[in-house]
């Protein structure tokens, strides 16, 4: 293995210092183009492949250890997925989903892994094979494998969605019963989400049966086509939106509802003086306009809230302290503002769930601001598992930083997102907690007030 390690190194060298020359305009080149791009696809299925294999070896590895150590048989095994999601830069979510793939490719489904290795598969294509295959049982999950990713000229040329298609059918053939209860599942599955979407919007998701769904859109899309055709100059889509917005809450303006924001932002975005954008923690930056508006909006009208926590000069977030194991609600929220609403592992973007103590708390980690960060469920439990350590580290961009050592000795450092500063303020003052409400007179007044004290 050390001397593959030393030959992938080789080859990654090879492809980062080479200098590839576009040569624009010289179509003598574009077939050697061309069949250079097919061959690093190649490549990157086969190593996908490769990947999956190493990942199947240390998971079990990792069992063998823990059990070993008498760790219960129902935990061992975690902390792999975080470690695989860490070494491919990816979110624990995505590492448990390449953890699974890798299981099925080396019991269940021999054809795609052959097919991927060989350049015929992506790592997408055959994660497709592995879900819509999922419901079967091992046997019947064999047969579709070989007859679908086994056969080189039936795979070539075949669309995502043909593939899918064609393996729902064989799934069905072979085991009717097993589709049906898959269906049954995600029946009950189903759900609302909200994600973030550029320029200060957000995603409102339902995963509905489809009947439903297609029954909740021509709702929307009737009575939106009724309002323009009585003269409604908003378009089409705007309509829909607003109206889905003013039925679930009841309001009779889509404007008109209440909402809660934390909104961290400098006193010159504030204020109209600095373009410096603000952050909704969970959802990103939000344009210095576009906060100014949220915060007028905000008012008793509204019945709306506008919280905000101010760093100081330096770009820290005022910290809080206490002796208990549990965060308290407010130091709870300062560790969610300071950390903008997303768990602190790296290449993580689920959105917090736990003040976790950095050393547990059982080995004498403190609770306070410094030795706590924002983590998901699956993130904190990832690093409940034997090996994980983790300490704060010392950062050069003076903001919370945290070390974290795997059991296989890699090492990874993430950062607390860097919060606005505020302006015009000097190097010696540090701003306490400004906790503001409507209207927006008394916020700003506050927010000078503030400064002066300080």
């Amino acid at each position: 293995m050390p001397s593959l390690l030393d030959q992938v190194r080789s080859l990654r060298a090879v492809l980062v210092d080479e200098r590839i020359d576009p040569g624009a305009h010289d179509p003598a080149a574009d077939a050697a183009r061309v069949e250079l791009i097919a061959a690093l696809e190649r490549l990157k299925s086969a190593a996908c492949a490769a990947q999956a294999d190493l990942t199947v070896g240390l998971d079990a590895s990792v069992r063998e250890q823990q059990s070993a150590a008498d760790v219960p048989t129902r935990r061992r095994g975690r902390g792999v997925a975080a470690e695989v999601a860490l070494a491919r830069q990816e979110s624990p979510h995505r590492g448990q989903v390449l953890l699974g793939l890798a299981k099925d490719l080396a019991t269940d489904l021999p054809a795609t892994r052959t097919a991927l290795r060989e350049g015929r598969l992506n790592e997408f294509r055959a994660m497709v094979v592995a879900r819509e295959t999922g419901c079967l049982d091992r046997d019947d999950r064999v047969v579709v494998d070989g007859e679908v990713c086994g056969d080189a000229d039936f795979l070539h040329g075949l669309g995502t969605g043909e593939l899918v298609a064609e393996l729902r059918r064989r799934a069905y053939a072979a085991d009717p019963t097993s589709v049906v209860r898959r269906h049954e599942r995600a029946v009950s599955e189903r759900t609302v989400s909200v994600r973030p979407a550029p320029e200060g919007m957000a995603y409102l998701t339902g995963l509905l049966p489809m009947p439903q769904a297609v029954a909740c859109w021509a709702n929307l899309s009737r009575s939106a086509d009724t309002a323009r055709a009585g003269g409604e100059g908003r378009g089409r889509g705007q309509v829909m939106a607003d109206l889905m917005v003013e039925r679930l809450t009841g309001q009779a303006e889509a404007d008109a509802v209440p909402v809660v924001v934390d909104l961290v932002m400098s006193d010159g975005s504030l204020l109209g003086a600095d373009p410096e954008p603000a952050t909704v923690p969970g959802w990103g930056p939000v344009p210095a306009q576009v906060a100014r508006e949220m915060v007028a909006r905000a008012s008793d009208a509204l019945q709306a809230w506008v919280r905000r926590l101010y760093a100081d000069p330096a770009g820290h977030l005022v910290a809080m302290t206490t002796r208990q194991r549990l965060a308290t609600e407010g130091l709870a929220t300062f560790l969610s503002v300071r950390d903008q609403g997303t768990c602190r592992t790296p290449w993580c973007d689920a959105p917090i769930r736990h003040a976790d103590h950095v050393v547990a708390w059982a080995d004498g980690g403190p609770t306070d601001a410094d030795q706590l960060q924002g983590l998901c469920e699956a993130c904190d439990y990832a690093k409940q598992a034997p090996g994980w350590r983790q300490r704060v580290a010392d950062d050069d961009s003076g903001r919370h930083a945290v070390e974290t050592t795997t059991p296989a000795g890699q090492r990874y450092r993430s950062r607390a997102p860097a919060p606005p500063r505020p302006a015009g303020v000097p190097r010696d003052n540090r701003l306490a907690q400004v906790d503001l409400m409507s209207p927006v007179e008394r916020r700003v007044t506050a927010v000078l007030d503030s400064y002066r004290a300080a």
